[in-house]
């Protein structure tokens, strides 16, 4: 499982953890949450490193949010928190990318996050990494910047649901299959990005990744 093209033949979904920096959860006036917050992405919505994030219209930008993602690498279901990283593959570097306005609307109204979260390029992500390449995943910085502008940076010690509590809970709710990618969520620091701007992103000491964003052209079929 080398690259993200591989991981986009094989996975069956996306299930990323929100809230899980308390930083970022105080900057969205949202409470620290006392169990993980799990909503679901299809994987239609992967984008490859290189490739254009796309606004849909009428919106006039999304915002960014950086995230390691884990790679499970077997069927997993009821695992128990002490085995969990067996189930890990590997990591990837990953952006949230969000309708703002969209999921401020549906969260009002209390309805799913579906169409904030899982349009088309909305999930960017760079290569897989093996586990072994990410000795202390527990211990990683990232960060990301718009325009060579930093706006995130932080440290996934922040976490307040380790990976292994995040594949024990997750696969005892559903099954994980291989290539499945869990989003362990973001750093403080989100925020809008526009068509025209450029977004690069990265795990210091590790790898990077950009993406340039423009308005979305629709397509005939």
């Amino acid at each position: 499982m080398a690259t993200s093209q591989k991981l986009l033949s094989l996975g069956t979904k996306i299930v990323a953890v929100g809230r899980n920096y308390a930083a970022h959860a105080k900057e969205l006036g949202n409470a620290v949450p006392k169990e993980p917050v799990l909503f679901l992405k299809p994987t239609s919505s992967y984008l490859e490193n290189g490739g254009t994030i796309e606004v849909p219209p009428p919106l006039e930008s999304l915002d960014h949010e950086v995230e390691l993602a884990v790679v499970i690498s077997q069927k997993a279901r009821d695992v128990p928190e002490s085995s969990a990283m067996d189930y890990v593959g590997g990591y990837a570097l990953a952006l949230d990318m969000t309708a703002r306005e969209i999921q401020a609307s549906a969260k009002s109204a209390g309805l799913p996050w579906t169409i904030a979260k899982g349009q088309d390029t909305f999930t960017p992500i760079g290569s897989v990494l093996p586990k072994s390449a990410v000795p202390d995943p527990d211990n990683l910085e990232l960060w990301l910047k718009v325009d060579g502008e930093t706006r995130q940076k932080g440290s996934t010690a922040d976490m307040i649901f380790k990976i292994p509590f995040l594949v024990s809970h997750i696969s005892s709710i559903m099954t994980l299959f291989e290539g499945d990618v869990i989003l362990t969520g973001t750093p403080k620091g989100v925020g809008p990005v526009k068509a025209g701007q450029r977004i690069t992103a990265g795990i210091t000491g590790i790898l990077d990744v950009h993406f340039n964003v423009e308005k979305r052209q629709k397509t005939r079929s």
